[in-house]
């Protein structure tokens, strides 16, 4: 199995728990203002982001907690590579709303809330 990107939680952001029970996870870097902090899972890279960006069909844990990649949007990959940020839609769609959007299929929005803690990990795997 490939791993194209594993990542720690470092932080939550006081207001990321409420989108996240949206389905919308915003992940950015460690370092990143404030304002976007507050809205975000900050983490920190353990493992890639490979050159290559995953495919539909992707892996995608955060935590305990799977879902399926089902649309990458045009500059979602440079995005992670480059800033560490991009925003995951569990929303099972295969077409990204926005360039820089990962989208998942749905998931248990209370087990995803359950899953976004300091020390968790979230892999994109294939």
């Amino acid at each position: 199995m490939k791993t194209y990107l594993r990542t720690e939680i470092t932080a939550v952001g006081k207001d990321a728990a409420d989108l996240v029970e949206g389905g919308v996870l915003i992940l950015f870097a460690e370092g990143a203002p404030e304002e976007l902090a507050e809205v975000s899972v900050l983490h920190r890279v353990a493992e890639g982001p490979l050159d290559e960006a995953p495919g539909p069909g992707a892996e995608i844990l955060v935590g305990e907690v799977s879902a399926i990649l089902t649309g990458l949007g045009d500059l979602a990959w440079n995005k992670i590579r480059d800033i560490g940020h991009v925003v995951i839609n569990f929303n099972d769609s295969d077409t990204p709303d926005r360039p820089g959007e990962i989208c998942a299929s749905t998931v248990n929005s209370e087990a995803l809330v359950q899953a976004i803690h300091s020390g968790k990990e979230i892999v994109i795997r294939a």
